[in-house]
C-alpha cells in the first residue's frame, strides 16, 4: 500500500451528517444560537455546511436523539434548554450495561462524586433539607426491621440523591443521578446476600446526615467515604 494510501486511510473524512452534527454545535457553543432558538431553514443550512438536505435532516435528526435539538409540530426544530439531565440520558444506558467488570470502576466514580456532594451539601443546607433527609431515614427503619430489601434500598437511592440535590450543583446532581440509579439492582443484591447489610447501612446514613446537619464539610466528606469505601468492599468481595 503507498504511503498516500496510508495517509487516507489515518485521516477520515467526516460524513456529511458529521458535519452538520458539528457545525450546528459549533453554533450553539458560540452562542450564534441559544437554548430556545429556531434553527435557521434548511435551504440556509444545507448551503453553509455544503451538504444535501438529506444528510442535513440525518444530522439534525442526531442531534434530537442527543437531546440538544427538539422537533415540536408546527414551531419547526429548535435548540433544547441544553439541561445536564437531558444531555447526559446517554450515560444512564452506558452505565446501565456496564457488568460486573466495570462495576468497581463505576463505583469508584460514583464515590468521588458523592463524597464531594456530601461536603457540599454540608455547606449549603437548608433546615428544610436536614428535616427532608430525617423522614427519608425514618421511612427506611419498617423496611430494615422487615427486611425488605428492595424498599429499603429504594430508600437509600433516594437518600444519595438528595444529598446530592442538597448541593445545589446541576451537574453534579445530573452525573450522580445518571450513575446511581443503575446501581440499584446490584445494592439490592448486595443486601440481600449479606446479612445485617441494612442495618449497617443505615448507621452510615445517620452518620453522614449528622454531619450534613452539624454544617460540618469535612465530617460529611469523611462519613459519605466510610460509607461508599464499604459498598466497594462488598463489591471486590
Amino acid at each position: 500500500m503507498s504511503e498516500d494510501n496510508l495517509a487516507d486511510n489515518a485521516v477520515r473524512r467526516p460524513s456529511q451528517n458529521e458535519v452538520v452534527v458539528q457545525g450546528i454545535q459549533d453554533m450553539i457553543t458560540s452562542r450564534e444560537i441559544k437554548p430556545g432558538d429556531r434553527l435557521p431553514v434548511e435551504p440556509l443550512l444545507a448551503e453553509r455546511f455544503n451538504v444535501s438536505r438529506s444528510s442535513l435532516r440525518e444530522g439534525v435528526r442526531a442531534l434530537v436523539a442527543m437531546g440538544i435539538l427538539e422537533t415540536r409540530q408546527g414551531s419547526g426544530t429548535t435548540v433544547t434548554t441544553l439541561d445536564p439531565h437531558l444531555l447526559l440520558k446517554p450515560l444512564v444506558f452506558w452505565a446501565s450495561i456496564q457488568g460486573d467488570k466495570s462495576s468497581l470502576d463505576l463505583h469508584a466514580v460514583r464515590q468521588a462524586l458523592e463524597v464531594e456532594s456530601a461536603a457540599t451539601a454540608a455547606s449549603r443546607r437548608t433546615p428544610e433539607d436536614i428535616e427532608q433527609l430525617k423522614r427519608l431515614l425514618k421511612t427506611a427503619e419498617p423496611a430494615i426491621r422487615a427486611k425488605d430489601h428492595e424498599a429499603a434500598m429504594a430508600v437509600d437511592l433516594e437518600f444519595h440523591l438528595t444529598v446530592a440535590r442538597i448541593s445545589r450543583n446541576p451537574i453534579l446532581i445530573a452525573l450522580l443521578e445518571a450513575l446511581s440509579r443503575p446501581t440499584l439492582r446490584m445494592r439490592i443484591w448486595q443486601s440481600i446476600y449479606r446479612g445485617g447489610r441494612l442495618d449497617t447501612t443505615h448507621h452510615e446514613h445517620l452518620a453522614v446526615l449528622n454531619a450534613i446537619a452539624a454544617g460540618d464539610p469535612i465530617s460529611a466528606h469523611a462519613a459519605m467515604h466510610t460509607h461508599l469505601a464499604q459498598v466497594a468492599v462488598n463489591l471486590e468481595d
